[in-house]
């Protein structure tokens, strides 16, 4: 990946992560919205955005719909507030990676203390 690349991969988990917190007023989002990664293509014109959702399962549910219905809104404020030639398609992906990874922390302390 390109130096510009990555920089316009940064840019981008930044942005999109605010857009969704302080642009989006979409009573369907819940809880903690957290941008994991972005893969680019090479030529900019389309991004896959992984996200995590911190939220109770029905909560988890409704963000995501809420999140995919929105994605044309958060390209257009992403179009707004970089200098791209071409704004990338978006498409939003749900990274479970986080949760997984607090559950398996949580288990091995749970051995640790001779619980399980």
């Amino acid at each position: 990946m390109s130096l510009r690349n990555e920089r316009v991969r940064k840019t981008l988990m930044k942005e999109i992560a605010d857009i969704i917190q302080k642009e989006l007023k979409d009573s369907r989002i819940h809880g903690v919205i957290s941008i994991t990664d972005i893969e680019i293509s090479h030529d900019n014109s389309y991004a896959k955005v992984y996200y995590s959702v911190f939220a109770s399962d029905s909560e988890k549910e409704e963000t995501i719909k809420a999140i995919n219905e929105n994605t044309s809104k958060i390209r257009y404020e992403v179009g707004k507030r970089i200098r791209l030639r071409l704004t990338p398609e978006l498409r939003f992906i749900p990274d479970n990676s986080l949760e997984r990874g607090s559950n398996v922390t949580q288990l091995i302390n749970k051995i640790s203390r001779g619980e399980i």
